[in-house]
């Protein structure tokens, strides 16, 4: 199939682009920059230059496609106005994609996050909160779902907290920031509290596997490690930067906090059950063990 691949050239973005070539796949990826178009092309993507505010392109681009997998998403977290923002943006380009492909049941897959479930690890039963800091994203993936019956065969992958790669990527690629500028490898609360995380490789293969196989209105959870605690988080950043752990103020974390504070285990058991997902690569505590000081 000929797939459209927003944010394909990002850490999850990168990995699938690599994962739909290696299976048979060609990709039309979208390019906000030169640099961005350049990397798509290396990789041995078509470029298509636009980012998620160009609606017209992204009409285009899914026109073009036997299916689209879409996970671009802002990258500024520095306010509660920027979050609101970057939500914002991609339901626009998420209602975009959707009705672009109404009625020609091909794919749309699309990413949210693992929800929080008081007391147990989230399951893919479990509705994704629509409340909060990116609660919009919640209600944005529910209506692409929604697009079922309208001859949409459209999907959620639901993202841990951390997807990694070498070190890399998600909560605990930002916690390693804040420790290099902060000076100390920090957490809020008392770090018991525990995040799902998953090989950003891994992850790779549940969006392939997604794409190929999921029924319409159907949800999947990337999900690899369970539940680290933070404060094990923290303690593998705060060795390998050479920095003390502790922890530190919710607020540091600004409109993330409250989010970072989370008790938040997830289970892939049915996705691995009933798409045959296996994940392989390095837990996210081993794979902190590339950072270097």
């Amino acid at each position: 199939m000929r797939i459209f691949v927003t944010g394909g050239t990002g850490l999850i973005g990168s990995a699938v682009v690599a994962e739909l070539l290696g299976n048979g796949h060609t990709v039309l990826a979208l390019a906000r920059s030169d640099a961005s178009a350049q990397a798509a092309e290396a990789a041995g993507a078509e470029p298509l230059r636009g980012g998620l505010a160009d609606l017209d392109v992204l009409r285009s681009g899914a026109a073009q496609a036997d299916g689209v997998i879409h996970l671009a998403f802002g990258n500024d977290f520095s306010s509660p106005e920027a979050l609101a923002q970057n939500v914002a943006e991609e339901t626009a380009a998420l209602t975009t994609l959707g009705e672009e492909l109404v009625g020609s049941d091909r794919p749309l897959v699309t990413v949210s996050g693992t929800p929080w479930v008081p007391g147990r690890a989230s399951t893919e039963a479990d509705p994704v909160p629509t409340d909060g800091p990116v609660g919009g994203r919640s209600r944005t993936v529910t209506a692409v779902l929604g697009l079922a019956s309208r001859g949409v065969r459209s999907t959620s992958v639901r993202m841990p907290r951390t997807v990694h790669n070498e070190g890399a990527g998600g909560f605990a690629g930002l916690l390693t920031n804040i420790a290099r500028q902060s000076r100390i490898s920090g957490y809020p609360g008392d770090g018991t509290q525990r995040w799902p995380a998953v090989h950003a490789l891994d992850a790779a293969v549940l969006f392939r596997l997604a794409l190929e196989q999921a029924e319409a209105g159907t949800v999947w959870h990337a999900v690899a490690d369970e539940g680290d605690k933070v404060r094990d988080i923290a303690a593998v950043i705060g060795r390998r930067l050479g920095l003390p752990v502790e922890s530190v103020p919710e607020e540091t974390y600004g409109p993330l906090g409250p989010i970072f504070k989370a008790d938040q285990p997830s289970s892939s058991t049915r996705t691995r059950q009933a798409l045959g997902w296996e994940p392989k690569h390095p837990s996210l505590l081993e794979d902190l063990e590339n950072i270097q000081p």
